[in-house]
């Protein structure tokens, strides 16, 4: 009896590899909106650089560490997140937040449309439509809120699946 009391293995049996994730969805290039004055949106004694966004949504980058986010009803964002928010280094997440963490920013005045304002490397400015978004410019990275949808994404290269990059 040739073979006897020899096991395999077969792969059909086998789990299927998960597929990739998808890819990250992009962020508006905001550093081709104009440019707005910061000194005219210059709130909570200098520190931050603030605009209003959506109804309810307060938008502010910080200059003194360079974080930025926005706060307030986020149309779709992920677990009823109140927070969007991102430091200079990384991606942005969203959390759950006291919806007044920008309250010190008190009263903003929204961005005209088609409009920016930047701090070191961050981008944040509305469109035509009203969606606010913010690109980290150094990392690639940012999100975007607007009525149909929030979410953060990635400007940067995918790597190619199955290559070693070293």
């Amino acid at each position: 009896m040739a073979g006897a009391g020899l096991a395999t293995t077969s792969p059909a049996g086998a789990d299927p590899a998960p597929p990739p994730p998808p890819p990250a969805l992009p962020i508006p290039d905001v550093s081709l909106y104009m440019p707005v004055n910061p000194a005219d949106y210059t709130v909570n004694g200098g520190k931050w650089y603030a605009f209003a966004g959506l109804p309810g949504v307060v938008c502010v980058l910080d200059t003194l560490n360079g974080d930025y986010g926005c706060s307030g009803p986020l149309p779709g964002a992920p677990n009823g997140a109140t927070l969007v928010s991102g430091t200079p280094v990384g991606p942005p997440t969203f959390a759950a937040a006291d919806p007044g963490v920008y309250a010190a920013a008190g009263e903003v005045r929204p961005l005209p449309p088609g409009t920016r304002l930047t701090y070191r490397q961050v981008f944040c400015g509305v469109d035509d439509a009203g969606v606010v978004a913010c690109l980290n410019a150094r990392e690639q990275t940012g999100f975007v809120i607007g009525p149909n949808g929030s979410y953060v994404g990635s400007n940067a290269p995918a790597p190619v699946v199955g290559t070693d990059p070293n």
